[in-house]
């Protein structure tokens, strides 16, 4: 895979942190700061980021010439509401969710992540934070459950010490940290890090809601082998194409939708329809049901935009053809 680059004289190098057109990376011979300007073009699906593995051409102006194919990547929808994606880490085999225990369970959040984390092919694992602010212990960790069937969940608390042991053992490969602010994440990433590398700021308490202490992703070596990545805390999760990890996430629900009388049955009023079954005799929350079809709906819709703007470049590009060939052949004419 990289045998071109290296006839080329580029070394392999792991992205470590990216900046403006310039990012931190790793190599066999220890940290270079190298330049990424040439690969930050308008794809932002392909532009560098932590967790990348690359091609560096080395020498006194280092530079990021080409990044490897990524066996994972964590992406969501744009902030901007573009049909684009943003990456937000690539590489992963662990995506550790942070859902603070201080605070309501907003299910839907966490459903999101969850998408997010299985349609990148890594495995996700939620960690409860702050178990020693818990107003009912053990309430919110049934609700979590639930939203979750089949993913570990991990209770733990920064202060007390509980279940950062077991968290530490869980964490392997590339692991990357995802959350609102005021989850903890910081808080966890130190505690995995044996040291306080993160800052760290107390929650607003009239809402509950944290201030970014972390304001760009890095990636960071953990003492007992692998490499975490901390975020900043996210405030919109939009999803984009990512029908088959919603699909794992309401597996129940596509298991229901599997004895539904129509393929096409749209679970609303349609005769024999499996998944309203369901509601009926208690087996399913309508609010799940209702979560389910939301994230579904993103998902197509910002792949539909997806596929226009992808056509809308292909037609520009055509048309832009068409127009050297008119005036090739109108130069020839002249010069007749």
């Amino acid at each position: 895979m990289f045998a071109e680059h290296a006839a080329a004289g580029s070394i392999p190098a792991r992205i470590v942190r990216v900046d403006r057109g310039r990012c931190d990376t790793l190599t066999a011979s220890g940290p270079v700061r190298a330049d990424s300007s040439a690969l930050n073009g308008a794809d932002r699906a392909h532009m560098v980021c932590t967790g990348d593995w690359a091609a560096l051409r080395p020498g006194p102006e280092p530079a990021v010439v080409a990044l490897l194919p990524r066996r994972t990547a964590i992406t969501r929808a744009s902030s901007d509401r573009t049909s684009h994606q943003q990456v937000l880490a690539a590489n992963v085999d662990t995506v550790v969710i942070a859902v603070s225990l201080a605070a309501p369970v907003n299910a839907g959040r966490i459903e999101r992540l969850l998408a997010l984390a299985f349609d990148s092919g890594a495995r996700p694992v939620i960690v409860l934070t702050k178990a020693d602010l818990a107003e009912l212990p053990g309430t919110d960790e049934a609700v979590v459950a639930a939203l979750a069937p089949g993913v570990d969940i991990l209770t733990t608390s920064a202060a007390t010490g509980a279940g950062l042991d077991r968290l530490a053992a869980t964490v392997t490969g590339t692991a990357v940290l995802l959350g609102p602010s005021g989850a903890g994440k910081s808080s966890l990433a130190n505690a995995l890090l044996g040291r306080e590398h993160m800052g760290t700021k107390e929650v607003r308490a009239v809402d509950g809601k944290g201030r970014h202490t972390t304001v760009h992703r890095e990636l960071l070596a953990l003492p007992a082998g692998g490499v975490l990545i901390d975020t900043p805390g996210l405030r919109g999760i939009g999803v984009q194409d990512v029908a088959d990890g919603v699909g794992q996430v309401f597996a129940e629900i596509e298991a229901f939708a599997r004895n539904c009388a129509f393929g096409d049955c749209q679970h609303r009023s349609e005769p024999g329809c499996a998944v309203q079954d369901a509601i009926v005799t208690g087996e399913l929350d309508l609010a799940r049901l209702d979560r389910y079809r939301k994230l579904m709906r993103e998902s197509q819709w910002a792949a539909t935009r997806g596929d226009a703007r992808q056509s809308g470049k292909r037609s520009k590009t055509v048309k832009a053809i068409t127009r050297d060939l008119r005036a090739t052949y109108r130069f020839r004419e002249r010069q007749r």
